[in-house]
C-alpha cells in the first residue's frame, strides 16, 4: 500500500514541488520514496512495503523504458498474471505485482483494469507518445483524485497534496453544502475543493494534449435469481475461503479488525491470523470487546482491545479530519482512528469486513419492505396524501415513518443514514444553488429501474455510504499510521455470488444476511453469526448532552465561521433540542459541527 501523485505541465523546475506534495502523503508510505521527472510530467511515488520488499520500488519502468508506473494497492492474482503474460514473451525483472500492471497495460490496453483482481489506484505513464493513463479499482478501495488548473494537471491519493502546487487555487465548492449534510459525507464526484474531483470507481481516466477523458469499465449490477438456500450458502463459503486464502497473500504479517458482528468474526473465523484488534466504550451498550474477547479465546488466537474514552474521542478530531482531505461526519469513523493505532504497532497490514452488507443485505432499513408490509397494502394515493401532511411537520419517528412509506423509494432514498432532509438541508446553508441532494442518486434508480426495492436499496447504498463514507473512513484512518486494510468481501468471486442472490437469501421476517449467516455458522466457534449489526458504535448521543462536548460544540456554532456557513439560529436550536432532551438531534449536531471543524483545519488554520 502506498500514496502516489503528480503533475504534468511545461515548467522546467518541477522537483521541488512534486517532493512537497510527496510529503504530503508520507504517512501513507515511510518505508520509501521514489520519483519521475522529466519535461512534460513529475510523478512521485511514497511506498509501504508489503510484497516484493526488496526489489519492489516505484516509479517502476518497464524493461524498454517506455513506461513508468506510480502503483497504490495489492493485486492479488498478480502471479496467475505473471504466468500468462510470461507465455506471451514478457519478461520481468522483479517479484512485485507492480510490474503485472505495467506489461498488463502493454497487452491489454485500458483494458488491463478487467483483468485484475484486487484494489488499486495507479497512474502509467507513456513517455514517447505523452499519455496519462489512470485507473482506480471497481469497488472504490483505494481514493484518487484529480484536478486542473490553468495548464497543469494533477493527480493524487489524497487532496492534501494539491495544497502544495503553485497553479492550485484552494475555493470552498459551497454548492455541495446542503448535499453533505443529508448524506453525511461528500456524495458527489465534486469535492469540497473547487475544480478537484474525484475518480469514481470503476472508470479509467486517460490525459493526453490537455484532454482529460474519462471511461466506466463496471458498474455494480445486483440481479437476483432464484436459487435454493442449500446451494447458494455452499457456493457462499467457497467465494469467502477462497478470497480469504488470496487476501492473505503478503510478505509481511496480516492481522484483522474485529467487532462484535458477523462480518469480521467469518473473516477472523477464516482466517485465524495471529493477531485481532477491538475497540469499545465503558458504556455496555457500545461495547464490543468482550464479545470479541470471548470469540478470539475460542478461536485461540490474540485480541489487543482498547476503551475509548470521550476526551481522546474529542481531542483526536481536528487531526483526524485533516487525514480525511473532506469532511466525513459518520462517528464510527473516528472509531477506527483508534483501532487502526493500535493495531499499527504490531502489523503492517489488517483485514475489515467492509462489503457484506451492501452485497448481503445487512442493513436494517432492507427490512422495511417485510415489517412494514401492513402500511404498504394502503393504496399509495392515501399513503401519498399521508406523506405530504406529514413533511410539513418535523422530522421526528412517527411523521418520519408516514413521510417515507407515503413516497416512491426513488423521491427520499439516498441510502441507509440519511441525515437532514433535502428542504430542512438547503434551507439551514447561507448559499444559493444548492445541488438537491434527491438528485444524486437518481442516475441509479434510472439505471437499476423494475429492480425491487431491496436492490434498488443495496446499490445506492453501495456507492453513496460504503464507498463515499466507510471505505474512505478506512483508507485514511489506516494509512494515517501507515497501515493497509484489505476487504475480503469486496472481491470479484464473492460478488459473483452476491449479485445474483435471491431476496430471500438477503432479508427474511426473522433477520438481516440470512444465507451469509448460514454460511458463517460453521465457521464461527461461538454466536457472533447471528448477533445484530453494530459496528464499532459510538456513545455520542449521550456525549452530547453533557456539558464538556455540549459548550465545545456551542462555541463552535456561535463562531464567525458558523454564521457565515449556516443559519445560526437554526444550528444553535438544534443544539438546545438535543440537549434538552427534547428531540434526539445528535446526529444533525454532529455533521454540522464536523464540517465546523474541518473548515477551520482546511480554510481558516491551512
Amino acid at each position: 500500500m502506498c500514496g502516489i501523485t503528480g503533475f504534468i505541465n511545461k515548467e522546467k523546475d518541477k522537483k521541488e514541488t512534486i517532493i512537497k506534495m510527496a510529503n504530503r502523503i508520507a504517512h501513507r508510505g515511510p518505508d520509501g520514496e521514489g520519483y519521475y521527472i522529466d519535461d512534460n510530467i513529475a510523478l512521485a511515488h511514497r511506498r509501504l512495503a508489503i510484497i516484493d520488499l526488496n526489489t519492489g520500488a516505484q516509479p517502476m519502468f518497464s524493461d524498454d523504458k517506455s513506461l513508468v508506473i506510480v502503483f497504490n494497492g495489492e493485486i492479488y492474482n498478480f502471479l496467475e498474471l505473471k504466468d500468462e503474460l510470461k507465455n506471451k514473451g514478457y519478461k520481468f525483472q522483479n517479484k512485485s505485482d507492480t510490474e503485472t500492471i505495467i506489461y498488463g497495460y502493454k497487452e491489454w490496453g485500458k483494458d488491463v483494469v478487467n483483468h485484475l483482481r484486487g484494489m488499486f489506484a495507479f497512474a502509467i505513464y507513456d513517455i514517447k507518445n505523452k499519455e496519462l493513463f489512470m485507473a482506480r479499482d471497481k469497488w472504490g478501495i483505494k481514493p484518487l483524485y484529480y484536478a486542473k488548473f490553468d495548464d497543469t494537471f494533477m493527480f493524487a491519493s489524497e487532496i492534501k497534496c494539491f495544497l502544495d502546487h503553485p497553479k492550485f487555487n484552494k475555493e470552498l465548492n459551497k454548492e455541495i453544502l446542503a448535499s453533505y449534510l443529508c448524506f453525511n459525507s461528500t456524495p458527489t464526484e465534486e469535492t469540497f475543493f473547487k475544480g478537484v474531483y474525484r475518480l469514481e470507481p470503476g472508470h479509467t481516466l486517460l490525459y493526453k494534449d490537455d484532454n482529460i477523458d474519462i471511461q466506466k469499465y463496471f458498474e455494480l449490477d445486483i440481479n437476483p435469481k432464484e436459487q435454493d438456500m442449500e446451494t447458494i450458502v455452499k457456493d457462499i463459503r467457497n467465494a469467502m475461503e477462497n478470497s480469504v486464502e488470496y487476501h492473505k497473500i503478503s510478505d509481511v504479517e496480516v492481522g484483522s479488525f474485529l467487532s462484535s458482528g458477523i462480518d469480521s468474526s467469518y473473516l477472523v473465523s477464516l482466517a485465524r491470523p495471529d493477531k485481532t484488534y477491538t475497540v469499545g466504550y465503558d458504556n455496555l451498550k457500545y461495547d464490543e470487546i468482550s464479545y470479541a474477547k470471548d470469540l478470539t479465546d475460542k478461536l485461540g488466537i490474540s485480541n489487543t482491545s482498547k476503551k475509548i474514552t470521550k476526551d481522546e474521542y474529542i481531542s483526536n478530531f481536528k487531526r483526524i479530519m485533516y487525514y480525511m482531505d473532506e469532511p466525513l461526519a459518520d462517528p464510527s469513523a473516528i472509531a477506527l482512528y483508534f483501532v487502526a493505532e493500535i493495531a499499527s504497532r504490531d502489523v503492517k497490514v489488517v483485514m475489515s469486513g467492509e462489503g457484506a452488507d451492501e452485497f448481503f443485505g445487512g442493513y436494517q432499513t432492507y427490512l422495511e419492505d417485510i415489517s412494514q408490509s401492513w402500511y404498504m397494502k394502503i393504496p399509495f394515493f392515501l399513503r401519498h396524501i399521508a406523506s405530504s401532511i406529514a413533511s410539513i411537520f418535523p422530522d421526528i419517528r412517527g411523521f418520519n415513518f408516514i413521510y417515507r412509506r407515503g413516497q416512491k423509494l426513488e423521491d427520499q432514498n439516498i441510502g441507509l443514514g440519511r441525515v437532514f432532509r433535502d428542504k430542512d438541508a438547503i434551507n439551514i446553508v447561507n448559499f444559493n444553488n444548492q445541488i438537491k441532494p434527491t438528485s444524486i442518486v437518481r442516475k441509479l434508480y434510472e439505471n437499476n429501474k423494475g429492480k425491487d426495492n431491496t436492490t434498488k436499496r443495496q446499490i445506492v447504498d453501495y456507492y453513496y455510504w460504503l464507498v463515499k463514507d466507510f471505505l474512505h473512513a478506512v483508507d485514511r484512518n489506516t494509512m494515517m499510521f501507515s497501515l493497509e486494510a484489505r476487504t475480503p468481501f469486496l472481491d470479484d468471486k464473492v460478488y459473483d455470488v452476491a449479485k445474483n442472490l435471491p431476496l430471500s437469501a438477503k432479508i427474511s421476517s426473522e433477520t438481516t444476511k440470512p444465507a451469509l449467516r448460514l454460511a458463517a455458522k460453521s465457521v464461527i466457534p461461538n454466536e457472533s453469526y447471528k448477533k445484530k449489526k453494530l459496528g464499532f458504535p459510538v456513545p455520542l448521543r449521550e456525549w452530547i448532552k453533557e456539558d464538556d462536548l455540549y459548550n465545545t460544540i456551542k462555541v463552535k456554532f456561535e463562531s464567525e465561521e458558523a454564521a457565515y456557513l449556516f443559519n445560526q439560529k437554526k444550528i444553535l436550536k438544534l443544539l438546545e433540542l438535543h440537549k434538552s432532551g427534547k428531540k434526539d438531534c445528535y446526529k444533525k449536531v454532529w455533521t454540522i459541527y464536523t464540517f465546523l471543524v474541518w473548515y477551520d483545519v482546511y480554510f481558516k488554520e491551512a
